[in-house]
């Protein structure tokens, strides 16, 4: 079973000091990142490709047709397919929308959606009700983890109803921080990791400078939230019948 390293990060429209945006990032050395509030008026695309060459990412999903929502992976996941999925707006608020990408390790299979939910209690509910129908569909058959900055607690109404499908990843295998806003001096916990059926949470919380993660100048300096890093497990699919190969028979190269 592959393990994957996933980081999500509310990295406020890269207004803040990207240098070190881009060391505690690397730092972390995740397989794929799942951005909120990335770059998405104009220059986005320069703007996203400069951090992705500052950390070995490249950007799959999302940016500007996603609201500012982006998955970003590194080269060791191969992408199936992506998404950008907008979600119903509210008049007078901003629109929000979520990136999602199936990836695919050997024979395992994962779909990353990217999401960033409103400020508004009851627009939340209804979005966070949304996701539990579209993202298995939009997931295509693949287990699911959604990363992003979910705007309240845990135990809040949005959060139950996305409890429903998904698992809080901190809550299975806590490791680091909860909090992850402000970033100089956090008390909420509003960005979270969370996992659904065939995905194992090994690790899951804000990387700790004081075991070997990003320095804590670097974390409050990069942007106003703090991310969250989860270490996952995969399930790949049980071998079907068209695997079994008689004895002496090649290989595929690929399959």
């Amino acid at each position: 079973m592959p393990e994957l390293r996933l980081l999500s990060y509310n990295v406020r429209s890269l207004r803040d000091d990207t240098a070190a945006l881009a060391r505690v990032i690397r730092a972390t050395e995740p397989d794929v990142v799942c951005l909120q509030e990335a770059p998405r008026f104009t220059g986005w695309r320069r703007r996203t490709a400069a951090l992705g060459r500052a950390t070995g990412l490249h950007l799959v999903a999302g940016g500007a047709p996603a609201r500012g929502v982006a998955v970003l992976t590194t080269l060791r996941p191969v992408v199936e397919r992506t998404a950008d999925l907008p979600l119903p707006a509210t008049p007078g608020l901003h629109r929000r929308a979520v990136a999602l990408a199936v990836l695919r390790l050997g024979h395992a299979r994962l779909a990353v959606a990217s999401c960033h939910l409103g400020l508004a209690a009851a627009e939340r509910r209804r979005h966070a009700a949304l996701l539990t129908d579209l993202l298995p569909r939009t997931a295509h058959g693949a287990p699911l983890v959604l990363a992003g900055d979910l705007n309240e607690p845990p135990g809040g109404a949005a959060r139950a109803t996305l409890g429903r499908l998904l698992r809080d990843g901190w809550d299975q295998a806590p490791a680091g921080g909860r909090l992850t806003f402000p970033a100089d001096a956090p008390d909420r916990a509003i960005d979270a990791v969370l996992a659904g059926p065939g995905v194992t949470v090994l690790r899951c919380g804000v990387p700790d400078p004081r075991e070997g993660g990003p320095g804590a100048a670097d974390l409050r300096a990069a942007s106003d939230h703090l991310p969250v890093l989860a270490v996952l497990r995969v399930a790949a699919p049980p071998a079907g019948p068209e695997r079994v190969r008689p004895a002496g028979t090649r290989r595929p190269v690929a399959d």
